[in-house]
């Protein structure tokens, strides 16, 4: 018995090992990869503007991440044909993607519900493809019948759109919902190898659901590494993901080291991150309703165009000029960082705390503004003795398109005090760390 528990001893010791070896050289990878992220390409003097004489020859929707919010999916697909059903420069939309995560649970309903949205709003000429989610695969017996039943495409497929590949990758649940077998892996790496070898210059789109690990904004912790083992080095892939559930208008949300990689936010709930740390659900975080306008030409050039549906208003406007040149790619982390700004404050800023109808304070004050956006800021209030009563760093709203000036946080019921003046101080920081001075307002609890 001794030799046995001996023999076990050793297996699980040798397990144990192996696991520990793996995860030091995945921390090895990743310090790695980051640092290749963080030095890649060349400081610009300017970001890219798209020319007043460029003239897409396919332009496709792309929006991710629905969660059974399919209002919102019809009001996406309403919104496209309003806005380029007479667009005088290029008329009309040529395709729909849906980037999976539909459903919550991969259940037949979610998809009959989803698909009867499609249907009953997307037009007979327009292309429209869809992919599975991490949601569609927690169903693991039936989420590629249900795929193939409700959508009438393959998981996996290849769609030619006016000479552009559009290669849309669901995979093959693998041993978690969080990977992809090895044979669909292979099938999306033969694919971008046929698209580069027709594609004459043009740009190749990818769609799957989860970012590739280490790219665009959420995906070190909501990214897979084996699609961006597969895609790295093939310039001209031009790539869209979802599932983080991070908004598109953070300009982390576009990322060019060997090819382009692209977040496209969500219809559905954003989640955020605060000094790194993710899962974040800030005030307002519900208010999601995001999608991507993607335009190309023939020659190369690729406009992106991120559109808020709740204000039907833009928030970004990327433009490459030249998918196949890797040594012109504008947004790399680094040539990124380099046009941040630190953010500065007004000098007529005021501050305020008043009580909301569920008796918790809403403090306001005037917002910092700064080249990107402002992503958080750390607020500590202190009384009139100089006693600090609270202290937090809280998620800006900037994923939220608010025209006013002034940024409002909850901190509480029974954190202020009515009639009592106290002093706040606020530091406000950028996209990519860079830090105002602090101020500090005077405010008086209504």
């Amino acid at each position: 018995m001794k030799k046995v528990f001996k023999t076990i001893g050793k297996v699980i010791a040798t397990v144990l090992g192996a696991v520990v070896g793996i995860l030091a050289a995945l921390c090895v990878v990743t310090l790695c990869w980051g640092g290749v992220q963080r030095m890649r390409g060349d400081v610009t003097n300017m970001l890219p503007e798209t020319p007043a004489d460029f003239v897409p020859t396919v332009r496709l929707i792309a929006f991710t991440d629905t969660h059974n919010e399919n209002e919102n999916v019809a009001d996406a697909i309403d919104t496209a044909y309003r806005l380029f059903d007479s667009d005088p420069v290029y008329a009309g939309v040529d395709g729909f993607f849906g980037l999976g995560d539909f459903s919550s649970i991969g259940t037949e309903p979610d998809y009959a519900a989803y698909a009867e949205t499609l249907k009953a709003h997307v037009r007979p000429e327009t292309k429209l493809v869809n992919i599975h989610g991490n949601h569609e695969f927690k169903n693991t017996a039936e989420y590629q019948a249900l795929f193939r039943k409700y959508f009438g495409h393959e998981p996996d497929t290849v769609t030619e759109i006016n000479g552009f590949s559009c290669i849309a990758f669901s995979g093959e649940r693998s041993l978690t919902e969080w990977t992809f077998t090895p044979k669909s892996l292979r099938w999306l790496s033969a694919s971008v190898k046929q698209a580069e070898a027709k594609s004459n210059g043009k740009a190749i789109f990818v769609f799957q659901h989860p970012h590739p690990w280490g790219t665009v904004y959420g995906s070190t912790v909501w990214g897979d590494p084996q699609i961006n083992v597969v895609l790295n080095g093939h310039t001209s892939v031009v790539d869209f993901s979802g599932h983080s559930h991070f908004p598109m208008n953070d300009p982390r949300s576009i990322n060019q080291a060997s090819y382009t990689a692209v977040g496209v936010g969500a219809m559905a709930r954003f989640e955020l991150d605060v000094d790194g740390i993710v899962g974040q659900h800030p005030e307002r975080y519900e208010d999601a309703a995001q999608m991507c306008v993607i335009e190309a030409d023939n020659d190369g050039s690729v406009r992106l165009r991120g559109y808020d549906l709740l204000s039907d208003t833009y928030f970004c406007d990327w433009y490459i000029d030249d998918v196949n040149d890797r040594d012109s790619f504008a947004y790399t982390y680094k040539n990124l960082k380099a046009h941040d700004s630190k953010p500065v404050f007004p000098q007529t800023a005021k501050a305020s705390a008043q009580k909301d109808e569920n008796g918790e304070w809403v403090v306001t004050f005037d917002e910092a503004k700064t080249a990107y956006i402002v992503h958080e800021y750390k607020l500590t209030i202190l009384d009139e003795s100089g006693k600090k009563v609270f202290a937090k760093n809280l998620v800006n709203d900037y994923y939220i398109h608010d025209p006013t000036n002034t940024a409002s946080f909850h901190i509480g019921t029974g954190t202020l005090e009515s009639g009592k003046t106290y002093t706040l101080r606020v530091r406000a920081e950028s996209a990519y760390h860079q830090y105002s001075d602090p101020i500090e307002l005077t405010l008086t609890a209504q």
